[in-house]
């Protein structure tokens, strides 16, 4: 079957054909490192993951590009604060911290959850603060073209000039007459109140390291002129995918391809937006009370069932978060890692140092090459998985062992395999259990077989307080982990 992915800009699922043969190049929008990573931000990692993963399958060279805005409005503001009330949950913060470093610090706990949770490092992960020299040239091709200008009032801001590109809401499919100012900048400076800021001339109060010569003073970049710098500093005038949240759509987005496109860059061939999290519905709001983050879910649950549950919608559907869904999403992974505990087992042999030895189901495949639908992909995991434990049931070691190969294909493909902080069936962890539940489980087998029941009890009880779950069978007892 053909890929195919649904395309923001034409509103229309299209045929995925990569600009170069055998290649695939995706630019997708990473953090603004102004505080702790939100659900918003590891959802959109973990899709786009899910896409890189795919494309590899599929047997495409991937190259992913994701940026780290490290210079931004919001970041300033928050460098400058003491212990304020956004900080207070926040101990490591440190009063007048310099707004390079809260960057930084920030930038160190984006990249510790991407890799709890499995998200593949991308091909290069570019700062903002890096590219200025190529944002300063994309600037000056605006203004040579006709699309910029240097700011009325000598701010020494630069504006991108929206009524001069007659292409401008075309992704979000907006008349420009319709849309609201653009809150970047002060409207005095601008022809056109929505006209947007590509450069932000040096204002007072704002620390010196924050500024950066240019032709039309010093200053720093606008938020959307970074991600077009960088994207075709790395992936060429066009590439394949741009992505990123929902919300990003308008106005950065829209503010993206009407810059880059001005400028004479093709840019992206396909834009694909993942959805949002809500909570019961409701959008997640902190004034409301209504926030969960990617640290509590941890609390509650292991990083293999956080990524499950934040990977199983399709991509561009709405994710609602209820107090039961790692409970569910726990029951799940139980279900599927319990089987493949077993099989291993049974069969020996380390099948997840080399899953791609085995292909995923035709099932699978085509869910994944339908625009990523991910639900109909885990139902083809799950129907795997209960054949596999039927076989197992019936003493049918071929057919288990083939849905062993397939189960983990399928897992690795979701990045399921890769979380960090889940016990590995070859750790020297996985092998001191194994001794020690396999010790226990010797002294109940002595025990039943002398009809010492109350021991016997006793061993898997303490076995199941310890998150052990025994099953017996026709072949003895086997054994394996509550949790996914």
């Amino acid at each position: 079957m053909t890929l195919r992915f649904y395309d923001t800009a034409s509103a229309e699922v299209r045929d995925f054909v990569p600009l170069e043969a055998g290649k695939a190049s995706v630019y997708y929008c990473g953090a603004t490192v102004q505080g702790m990573p939100h659900v918003g931000h590891v959802r959109s990692a973990i899709a786009f993951d899910q896409l890189t993963r795919w494309l590899e399958y599929r047997g495409l060279r991937v190259t992913v590009i994701r940026n780290v805005t490290d210079i931004d409005d919001k970041i300033l503001a928050k460098s400058s604060q003491s212990f304020g009330p956004d900080w207070a949950e926040e101990p490591s913060a440190k009063a007048e911290e310099e707004w390079w470093a809260l960057a930084y610090r920030y930038e160190q706990e984006f990249e510790q959850a991407y890799e709890v949770l499995g998200v593949s490092r991308p091909t290069y992960e570019p700062r903002a603060t890096g590219h200025i020299p190529e944002m300063h040239a994309l600037i000056q091709r605006l203004i040579d073209r006709g699309h910029a200008y240097p700011a009325l009032d000598d701010s020494g801001d630069v504006y991108f000039d929206v009524r001069s590109w007659s292409k401008y809401g075309s992704l979000t499919r907006q008349n420009i007459d319709d849309m609201q100012g653009a809150a970047d900048a002060d409207p005095r400076g601008k022809r056109d109140p929505r006209d947007f800021a590509l450069w932000k001339g040096f204002k007072d109060g704002e620390p010196t390291t924050a500024g950066w010569v240019s032709p039309w003073g010093t200053g720093r970049p606008g938020w959307h002129l970074e991600c077009s710098a960088m994207a075709t500093r790395y992936l060429g005038q066009q590439f394949d995918i741009h992505g990123g949240g929902l919300d990003l759509r308008f106005p950065h987005h829209e503010n993206e391809m009407a810059q880059s496109q001005a400028a004479g860059d093709d840019f992206a061939n396909f834009w694909l937006h993942n959805g949002m999290v809500t909570y019961e519905g409701e959008k997640m709001s902190k004034s409301v009370g209504n926030t969960v983050s990617p640290a509590e879910m941890l609390e509650l649950a292991s990083p293999r069932v956080v990524r499950y549950y934040l990977g199983q919608a399709q991509y561009r559907s709405i994710l609602d978060y209820r107090p039961t869904s790692l409970q569910e999403a726990a029951a799940a992974v139980e279900r599927i890692y319990g089987f493949v505990a077993k099989a291993s087992k049974k069969f020996g042999g380390d099948f997840a140092a080399h899953p791609e030895s085995s292909p995923v189901p035709e099932a699978f495949a085509a869910a994944m090459d339908d625009d990523l639908n991910v639900p109909q992909a885990l139902g083809a995991l799950h129907e795997t998985v209960r054949a596999g434990n039927t076989a197992l049931a019936s003493g049918d070691d071929a057919g288990a062992e083939q849905a062993l190969q397939a189960v983990l294909a399928m897992t690795t493909v979701l990045g399921l395999n890769d979380v960090r902080g889940e016990v590995q069936e070859n750790s020297e962890t996985a092998q001191a259990l194994e001794v020690l539940v396999e010790a226990q489980l010797q002294a109940r087998a002595e025990a039943r077989a002398n009809r010492d029941w109350a021991a016997s009890d006793a061993i898997r009880d303490t076995l199941a307080a310890a998150g052990i779950a025994v099953e017996d069978g026709a072949d003895g007892a086997s054994w394996s982990l509550k949790k996914g």
